[in-house]
């Protein structure tokens, strides 16, 4: 499982892929290779390079829209109410 917060260019696939992406060749992280990714942001803008992020529209890719202080701390209450 790879958790992003926030982050849009740095972990957006076609910088590897599409050679005429404005982000081709930038290293980014290979969060696409995850088995489950969870993206966690405000919305779906586009980074500053102003072009959609790939990720977000993968299979394996699930959007948490919000806060990113609320939506974790959410997350890590629903966790740990599991361990019970």
């Amino acid at each position: 499982v790879a958790l992003v917060i926030g982050a849009n260019d740095v972990v957006n696939p076609v910088a590897r892929t599409d050679k005429s992406s404005p982000i081709y060749g930038m290293p980014i992280l290979n969060v696409d290779m995850a088995q489950n990714v969870i993206v966690v942001k405000r919305g779906k803008g586009a980074g500053y390079s102003g072009i959609e992020n790939a990720l977000f529209y993968k299979d394996n890719c699930r959007m948490l829209y919000g806060s990113a202080q609320q939506a974790i701390a959410e997350v890590i209450t629903h966790v740990k109410a599991l361990e019970g």
